[in-house]
């Protein structure tokens, strides 16, 4: 099978408010820890920037596309451009502390294409991020599409911002952010099914003039498959420490931690990095959808010169490297960076505030073909009438599921309906447990890619539903090649017509191999 690289593709409370707060979210961590009751998708009482406001360690920096991280926090979370007409939309929250307000986007945007073009600090240091400029290492970024990314958090359909390389983001006139070795700590929600071993996807504190100038002179999160200083354990990808020159698991650069082989595809992961800016830097891990957090280093800065003290300048760069080395990818929902190196504690609290969040939670809507409904789609044609359209290492495949499948079977034979990237009304299929990765066409053959904002890409993975040519279920006719239609053969999934050149459009059984019924998910 031949193989395609993936597409380029207000304030907080007042501090006695909060440490009250913080009280209840610690309880949700012993909670979590024994066992007792689950967190429920809703929107947490004491969100991140207050927790770690009782704690002492205030936020500068505030960032997020799918809701509040201050319970009290009313503004905009981010803005987007029309293509169409070049004018710009500020998109806020359902309410005070809750969850981004999408349907603004999708309205503002029907009928083009529209753009990330900035993100708005929710802390009181309005430290916001712009579409980065050129470096060092990379030309001038653009912004994100503001539609690659759709999520479920809380049961709200939101959007993430999905990087491909060519974007980034970035603030190098900051207030509050460590510089000199002051300390800080950050996290960021991202996404291990979206990444690669290109430099850099990080978030956190860099140089103010876009440029690498030595060693310590920057300080953040970088997750990705790329191992700077052999060895690394597994296959990643890790949470890392990009501290300029290098990217560190631990004091020597290369992993002590053989544990450590990285988040592998969780859909959701929580990255964390605190340093005290002068001989100590942990970093930390965990599932944002359930459980705690996992130390993979806590010791001393890197034994080469430069690093302790630390020298950070204090901008604060998203997507790239400091130099704006932009050949990753990557994808964030939220994080924040603090005053001060927050406790243990603290980022408990906040974890068991992210797991709360719900993120990647159920839709709320099933079995039909509107947007937002969870689907599995099943073959019609009496030799395969178990099999459904899954995922399997990239490319589209029919294979059996049943009850008794495994959890990645169901997870894989599972699709969000959306509208069509390239037409609203028709439909486009996002991958349950792969999030902003889409079913598309590529020399006439289906894949599982990430969504990159190009009009190709908008077209190859757009589908117009039609009734079955069977006279049963649903056909779909591919957007940019009406006259085919969503077709499986010898187990593979293709673009075919009635009859033509290519074997998958021989005329036996076509009309039922191209008729599908449109069912409920496997996955939960």
């Amino acid at each position: 099978m031949p193989v395609f690289p993936r597409l380029l593709r207000s304030c907080p409370r007042r501090l006695r408010s909060a440490a009250l707060s913080v009280l209840a979210t610690l309880a949700t961590v012993a909670a979590l820890v024994v066992g007792v009751g689950a967190p429920q998708a809703a929107a947490a009482s004491s969100l991140p920037c207050d927790v770690y406001a009782a704690a002492g360690t205030p936020c500068v920096a505030a960032h997020s596309l799918v809701r509040a991280l201050y319970s009290s926090y009313n503004g905009s979370l981010y803005q987007v451009k029309r293509a169409s007409d070049g004018a710009t939309a500020n998109i806020g929250l359902l309410s005070a502390g809750g969850y981004a307000n999408a349907a603004a986007q999708d309205s503002f945007c029907s009928g083009t294409t529209c753009i990330i073009t900035e993100i708005y600090d929710q802390s009181p240091r309005h430290n916001h991020l712009t579409v980065e400029g050129a470096g060092g290492a990379g030309a001038a970024d653009v912004g994100a599409p503001a539609d690659a990314l759709p999520v479920t958090v809380g049961g709200h359909q939101v959007y993430g911002l999905e990087i491909s390389a060519g974007m980034g983001y970035r603030d190098n006139s900051t207030s509050g952010v460590a510089v000199n070795g002051q300390a800080e700590g950050m996290y960021m929600v991202t996404s291990g099914t979206h990444v690669n071993g290109s430099c850099c996807f990080d978030y956190g504190n860099a140089e103010t003039n876009n440029k690498d100038t030595g060693n310590g002179h920057m300080d953040a999160i970088n997750f990705g498959t790329e191992c700077w200083f052999s060895p690394c354990y597994g296959q990643g990808p890790w949470v890392q420490a990009d501290l300029e020159n290098g990217l560190f698991q631990s004091d020597a650069g290369y992993s002590k931690n053989t544990s450590n082989t990285g988040t592998g595809p969780l859909p959701f992961v929580t990255a964390l990095l605190k340093n005290n800016g002068q001989n100590h830097f942990a970093l930390k891990y965990g599932n944002a959808q359930n459980g705690g957090l996992t130390t993979t280093y806590s010791g001393g800065e890197p034994t080469a010169s430069g690093y302790s003290p630390m020298h950070q300048e204090g901008a604060i760069v998203l997507g790239t490297g400091g130099d704006n080395s932009n050949g990753s990818i990557g994808s964030f929902f939220e994080g924040v960076m603090t005053s001060g190196i927050p406790t243990d504690a603290a980022d408990n609290a906040v974890q068991a505030d992210i797991v709360s969040a719900g993120y990647g939670g159920p839709t709320g809507s099933t079995g039909t073909l509107n947007a937002g409904s969870e689907i599995s789609l099943r073959a019609t044609t009496s030799c395969c009438t178990t099999d459904y359209i899954r995922h399997q290492n990239n490319a589209a495949v029919i294979s059996p599921v049943a009850s008794g499948s495994s959890s990645l079977d169901k997870n894989d034979a599972t699709w969000i309906v959306r509208r069509g990237l390239a037409d609203s009304s028709c439909v486009s299929f996002e991958s349950r447990n792969y999030p902003g990765d889409f079913l598309r066409h590529f020399d006439y053959r289906l894949y599982r890619q990430p969504m990159d904002g190009t009009s190709q890409f908008r077209s190859d993975a757009t589908f117009c539903p039609q009734t079955g040519k069977s006279g049963t279920g649903t056909s779909f006719a591919s957007y940019n090649y009406p006259t085919k239609y969503l077709r499986h053969y010898n187990s593979n999934v293709y673009l075919a017509s009635n009859g033509g050149s290519n074997a998958w459009d021989s005329s036996t059984s076509w009309s039922n191999d191209v008729s599908w019924a449109v069912s409920s998910p496997w996955a939960p």
